[in-house]
């Protein structure tokens, strides 16, 4: 506990130093929030508006788009307002707050991923049992379990990380308030919060994982059962999407947090971090969008309805 005092504010370092690159990296990162906000947000209205897509997958992955939204906002205002106007300073409640939301968020995903991969289990391996297992009750206990387990395991990791002690430093060597980077920071003995976040991120992540993999183990089997070459095709599509979220996501995951911190390289975790916390909300609704004959459809049927009515008030 040696030179620690009470902390009220933190200053991230951000990504770079060099003024040169500043107004490049806060054009680049509004068009990704800018196209994370309309894709995310576009494909939970489209799947509101389109009675076709109301059904447990993309209820499912309405809510994966609500979280995407979600985690990503708790993140890139921030750093945007940084890389517009110098402003670096972050006050202590404020960096709680952020690390709670994009924690909470993230882990929901997590956990929706998993939900997600039962129910293309449940469509391909047991079809005509399909309607009778994902039910409306049992889509709703996913989701709101997701949630509460997101939301648990940040409040845990909140309330572990902000009663150590901070003091010798309040500079964070990140662009946000990650939680490697600011548990760098404490002059306490953080050994069992190292323990605890590698415990924690470890069940979660292995956890939906088991259940990922166990699922689409079962989908390919079933899929080379299947005679028909239609067959094949529709059940990996249902699935290529799917995987696609699935591998990005996890890798980024299991590169970021499953490591012990003194394996940790501050600049090698700020790159990982872009990808995570900004690109890859981006890309999910570009992904599920572009792999998908019934999103796409939905969408021209929006359009054409847009273009009716702008006509009709002409």
């Amino acid at each position: 506990m040696e030179n620690c005092s009470e902390v009220t504010q933190f200053i991230l370092l951000g990504l770079t130093d060099a003024p040169e690159l500043q107004v490049s990296l806060f054009v680049i990162f509004t068009l990704i929030y800018l196209i994370n906000v309309v894709g995310n947000l576009g494909m939970i209205v489209l799947i509101l508006l389109d009675s076709q897509l109301h059904t447990p997958m993309y209820f499912f992955l309405s809510n994966l788009s609500l979280v995407d939204f979600g985690y990503s906002s708790a993140v890139t205002p921030k750093v945007m307002t940084g890389l517009l106007i110098g402003d670096k300073v972050i006050s202590y409640n404020a960096c709680a707050t952020q690390m709670f939301f994009f924690v909470a968020f993230a882990t929901v995903e997590n956990y929706l991923l998993a939900s997600m991969a039962f129910d293309r289990y449940a469509a391909v391996c047991k079809p005509l049992h399909y309607t009778a297992t994902m039910t409306t009750n049992v889509c709703a206990h996913l989701a709101i379990g997701s949630y509460i387990c997101g939301f648990m395991n940040s409040v845990f990791h909140i309330g572990d990380i902000f009663s150590l002690s901070f003091g010798t430093s309040n500079v964070v060597h990140h662009f946000f308030c990650d939680v490697p980077a600011v548990m760098a920071l404490s002059c306490s003995d953080k050994y069992i919060s190292e323990v605890i976040l590698v415990f924690m991120s470890s069940f979660n992540v292995f956890c939906a994982l088991l259940v990922i993999l166990i699922s689409h183990m079962f989908i390919f089997i079933t899929i080379l059962k299947m005679r028909s070459t239609k067959g094949h095709q529709k059940a990996l599509s249902t699935c290529a999407s799917h995987l696609t979220a699935v591998s990005i996501f996890y890798g980024t995951v299991i590169f970021m947090y499953l490591q012990p911190s003194s394996s940790h390289s501050m600049d090698t975790d700020k790159m990982a971090s872009v990808f995570y916390a900004m690109v890859i909300p981006m890309l999910n609704p570009v992904v599920y969008t572009l792999r998908n004959k019934e999103v796409k459809s939905a969408f021209k049927k929006m359009v054409k309805k847009a273009k009716f009515s702008l006509r009709m008030g002409f």
